[in-house]
């Protein structure tokens, strides 16, 4: 029998595979996904190992068993098959420079990524769900194709800072969080702001402007709960799941 130690260990890493695997098919169903690119990664409790999903996959087939485990080598723990190249050099050193980035994110998701093709194209403090990203993103502004060694990795953890947003020019973007509950939530709101701001651009009036004032007590407002209510989002969606969908945490 293994110890308590090892007994908590293997609990917290099976959340964590239900959690992350439910991520996945819900993207599909809304529509954040591409093929069987972008990525979503975790860190497991040992902060050494990360569960990231198999190369090839769609993210409807993902379910909790076949998540690949990893450590910050590239070395394959647990799990059949192979990663993408470019997936590890993201999540592998995002995760290693920013302890904030327990989950990590990435998606070409078509209205964030739609505002990535605009020169200095950002997400303005104008709608409600904007509010939720108040002096929360960074902008990478260079893109430099597919990134494939630890040098463009390490590039995009320093860009990203401390923020819980990247929008990578040209290309799409990241979002890491604690929790795969609070990662989901905002890229669940991150692409309905950025949907909205596409929509309101393409009307082609003048937006009209959010006081400063008003701008930074509705984020500190949404931010004091944030929590709370990414758990209660996720917990609802991953019902849905559990009624239409059981096979993901399998």
């Amino acid at each position: 029998m293994g110890s308590v130690g090892e007994l908590t260990a293997s609990a917290l890493e099976q959340a964590a595979r239900i959690d992350l695997a439910a991520a996945f098919r819900l993207a599909v169903r809304l529509d954040l996904h591409e093929g069987v690119c972008n990525h979503f990664s975790v860190m497991l409790a040992d902060g050494r190992t990360f569960l990231l999903n198999r190369y090839g996959l769609h993210w409807s087939e993902v379910t909790a068993s076949n998540l690949l485990a990893l450590d910050a080598d590239g070395r394959l723990l647990s799990g059949d098959g192979e990663y993408e190249k470019t997936a590890f050099w993201i999540h592998s050193r995002l995760h290693l420079a920013h302890p904030q980035a327990a989950c990590v994110l990435h998606t070409h998701m078509p209205h964030a990524t739609a505002l990535t093709l605009l020169e200095d194209g950002r997400l303005e403090m104008i709608e409600q769900n904007a509010l939720r990203f108040h002096d929360d993103i960074a902008y990478d502004d260079t893109y430099n194709g597919l990134v494939v060694d630890q040098a463009e990795g390490d590039r995009l953890a320093s860009v990203l800072g401390a923020k819980r947003v990247l929008f990578l020019a040209n290309h799409g973007v990241i979002v890491v969080a604690p929790t795969v509950a609070e990662a989901f939530d905002s890229l669940y709101y991150l692409e309905r702001a950025c949907r909205l701001q596409v929509l309101a651009r393409m009307m082609g009036g003048k937006r009209r402007p959010v006081r400063a004032e008003v701008v930074a007590c509705t984020f500190r407002l949404l931010r004091q709960d944030a929590p709370q209510y990414a758990s209660a989002h996720f917990g609802a969606l991953k019902r849905i799941l559990d009624r239409e969908e059981p096979g993901y945490s399998g």
